[in-house]
């Protein structure tokens, strides 16, 4: 698998290194099995940076006047649960054991899949940057078009690495809704779908990857 960081631009909720799936690996040139389908030629990519580690930028000032969260949205948030399935290869909101949303999802190729089991979001990131942490190389673009799109969810720590679902820039957006098997095992959604599960989960809420 690749081996990389991530670094957050602009609001991060949760920081850490991380390891990105295929989206990166097509961004940088490397080839991805299409399940028959031919990618578009990808974006250019702007000059690579120094290395350096996730910045942690001074939060927000909260609006005036702004209510605190309520209690029962707390409630709520803690019966939340994302679930991936990968046989189906689509991620689930699932809430009070309900499914609430469904979304399609890229997943790991067999050679590099994405990992089974029960896990957490460890980290929450608005704008990822993606740094290698093989070469220590940062790739400057960040945001929808960015290798990781706009939004990251990291769920399963090793090493340096992290597994996560994420964005993907418009480019390779086909690999989403062909739902098609080409990541190191991250996974990846449409710019509008990671948005709305970003915003309706948190640091804590139980990752579970099935077949």
């Amino acid at each position: 698998m690749l081996h990389h960081q991530l670094h957050a631009i602009g609001r991060t909720v949760a920081v850490g290194t991380v390891a990105v799936g295929a989206a990166t690996a097509a961004l940088l040139g490397l080839g991805l099995p299409g399940r028959g389908v031919t990618p578009p030629a990808p974006p250019s990519l702007p000059a690579l940076a120094a290395p350096a580690r996730v910045a942690t930028p001074t939060p927000a000032p909260a609006a005036v006047g702004a209510p605190a969260p309520a209690d029962s949205t707390a409630a709520v948030m803690a019966t939340r649960e994302i679930v991936l399935d990968l046989t189906r290869r689509s991620i689930s909101l699932v809430e009070g054991g309900k499914v609430v949303r469904s979304w399609p999802v890229a997943i790991g190729d067999p050679s590099t899949p994405t990992p089974l089991g029960r896990f957490k979001v460890e980290n929450k990131v608005v704008n990822p940057q993606y740094q290698s942490t093989k070469s220590g190389k940062i790739n400057n673009t960040i945001g929808p078009q960015g290798p990781l799109g706009d939004r990251w969810l990291g769920f399963n720590q090793s090493g340096l690495n992290q597994y996560g679902i994420h964005g993907t820039p418009s480019a390779w957006s086909w690999t989403v809704t062909s739902r098609a098997a080409v990541t190191n095992g991250c996974v990846r959604m449409l710019t509008p779908h990671v948005r709305e599960l970003f915003e309706k989960v948190q640091v804590g809420t139980p990752v579970l990857v099935k077949r």
